[in-house]
């Protein structure tokens, strides 16, 4: 059993299986084989049923979010560079089928391909069992990297962020104090970010960068779930 139909079977998602066939046809193979049908169809409606499932969890899950933070967190999940690392997690590759070029070339590795076929492979689960599977799915799959992405806080700039709360509060801009510590080959950085005048938070990381950052995150998070912080 693979790993993807082990993690099906885990969740207890059906899958039709000339649907999973045609999930994992990429159109080389397709047009290699008279024109079969391809899953670029079922790629339409699976970047859809991602789009609504993920989007509606983090609403429901992160309340204080401003939107366009929640659009970032969004867009850090369903990139493509995301999508193909949960392909790869759940070893999607070794089921598609290629035409001989995309073969010759590791089409099976190329992260376009299985971003891809991972939103066909969506749109599957959502054909062959309706909503409820694929919610069932999608949150299966992709809640840890939701909640991955908003603890890093990677996937939006926080010392902005913070910058734009302080000055709709009408404070003035942080002020960030940075120590480092430990042999050069070794330092590690710790960033102290001041709101109006009070320590708030702190971050710690390899670079000052890094550190800052870590900081503002926290600090942000802080600040915008309490207007009297």
């Amino acid at each position: 059993m693979s790993r993807l139909e082990q993690k099906l079977d885990e969740l207890g998602v059906l899958v039709d299986a000339q649907l999973f066939d045609l999930a994992f046809t990429h159109r080389s193979w397709a047009y290699e084989n008279g024109r079969a049908e391809s899953n670029e169809r079922l790629e339409f409606l699976g970047d859809a049923v991602l789009q609504i499932v993920v989007t509606e969890h983090i609403f429901r899950t992160y309340p204080l979010l401003a939107e366009g933070h929640m659009a970032k967190l969004r867009a850090s999940v369903v990139s493509s560079h995301a999508l193909a690392s949960v392909a790869r997690s759940l070893g999607l590759g070794e089921h598609i089928k290629l035409g001989k070029g995309e073969v010759a070339t590791g089409g099976s590795g190329k992260s376009s391909i299985l971003a891809d076929t991972m939103e066909a492979l969506i749109g599957a689960v959502h054909i062959s069992r309706g909503s409820e599977a694929s919610e069932t799915f999608v949150h299966g799959v992709f809640d840890q990297l939701i909640a991955e992405s908003e603890e890093a806080g990677t996937y939006t700039d926080f010392k902005t962020a913070l910058q734009e709360l302080c000055s709709h509060r009408g404070w003035g801009a942080p002020v960030y104090e940075i120590d480092g510590a430990g042999p050069d080959h070794e330092r590690i950085f710790t960033a102290v970010v001041f709101v109006d005048g009070k320590a708030v938070s702190t971050g710690t990381a390899p670079s000052k960068k890094t550190a800052e950052q870590r900081a503002a995150t926290s600090a942000h998070r802080l600040l915008s779930g309490s207007q009297d912080a």
